[in-house]
């Protein structure tokens, strides 16, 4: 597993939290930014963590801004990314095993980091059960093919 993170200015402090963590569990992460707690644009880093996905070069992706809101909203404008914002462990489990999601994203406003890290944890370990949920995942791709650029 091969973890893409990055952060705006409101998501510094917990990714360095998130990263310290996956430190401890042996995880390999690269971090695309930001490097510190000065104002950024979190389209900026939502970017190169979807795209390092979509290229295969990353299993996985967390992404961290305020609330999680706007840096998944620019993380899924790319093709083939589902980001996913979570605010508990339930939901984050059920983003991986019902939507495939290859993105988390947190909020660092939202969140006491004990709270993120097992969100952490639960995506981390999810994996997509298929079924009828590949149906459903699979019709995602066909909306987000039907207004793709790149036809």
């Amino acid at each position: 597993m091969k973890i893409a993170i990055s952060s705006d200015h409101g998501g510094y402090n917990l990714k360095q939290t998130v990263m310290k963590h996956l430190d401890e569990l042996k995880i390999e992460y690269k971090d695309f930014g930001c490097s510190c707690c000065g104002s950024v644009d979190y389209p900026d880093f939502a970017l190169p963590v979807a795209e390092s996905i979509t290229a295969g070069e990353y299993t996985m992706g967390i992404i961290i801004c305020g609330t999680g809101i706007g840096i998944s909203i620019a993380a899924n404008k790319v093709p083939g990314i589902r980001a996913a914002v979570c605010n508990d462990s339930f939901t984050a489990r059920l983003s991986r095993e019902h939507n495939d999601a290859n993105i988390l994203a947190l909020g660092e406003r939202v969140l006491g980091p004990g709270i993120a890290l097992n969100i952490v944890d639960e995506f981390l370990k999810g994996e997509f059960q298929g079924g009828r949920h590949a149906v459903r995942v699979a019709k995602i791709k066909e909306i987000e093919g039907k207004y793709s650029k790149n036809k």
